[in-house]
């Protein structure tokens, strides 16, 4: 019996990531990218966006399906630009909008102090990137969650020039 307890965190983990393992339907997809579209100023469909998991949080990609989309870049840097400065501030309203205010790992989100989670916004050639890092457990594992049910609900494109930089989940 020396090893239960790990049994048990095992069973405990298993279990809290059987949830990030559905995908939800064509019809529930449709309609976050169409909640979405009401909220960010770029055009949805011309842009990937991807969320990957890191050690401390994740980065969050948007890009333009055009690198030559200056319109799209522009309104895709201003977005995140805009985001990082509201989760800073502790204000999700836009994630609440799209996804609901029931989204995984939202709650703890929130209940976060200014200085918990780090939000480095970053420009990019093709668009732009936000970088969420924290040395706190509880607010890796909501920013997991909230990644994993990002993925769930946007899908979770492959960006190949990006992925390259986060080929293993460290920072």
């Amino acid at each position: 019996m020396k090893n239960y307890p790990l049994i048990l965190a095992g069973l405990l983990l298993f279990s809290t990531t059987i949830p990030a393992l559905e995908k939800v339907s064509p019809k529930q997809s449709d309609e976050v990218d169409q909640r979405m579209q009401q909220v960010v100023p770029f055009a949805v469909d011309q842009t990937v966006e991807t969320f990957t998991k890191t050690v401390h949080g994740g980065v969050q990609h948007v890009i333009a399906k055009s690198a030559d989309n200056t319109r799209q870049i522009k309104l895709i840097q201003e977005h995140l630009l805009k985001i990082a400065n509201e989760f800073r501030k502790g204000d999700f309203s836009v994630t609440e909008r799209v996804h609901g205010a029931d989204m995984p790992g939202l709650a703890q989100l929130k209940m976060a102090e200014t200085d918990d989670i780090r939000f480095e916004y970053k420009a990019l050639p093709n668009g732009a990137q936000i970088h969420y890092s924290t040395e706190y457990p509880q607010y890796v594992q909501a920013l997991h969650e909230w990644f994993d049910a990002q993925k769930r609900e946007h899908g979770d494109e492959v960006i190949p020039e990006h992925i390259k930089h986060h080929a293993t989940p460290s920072e």
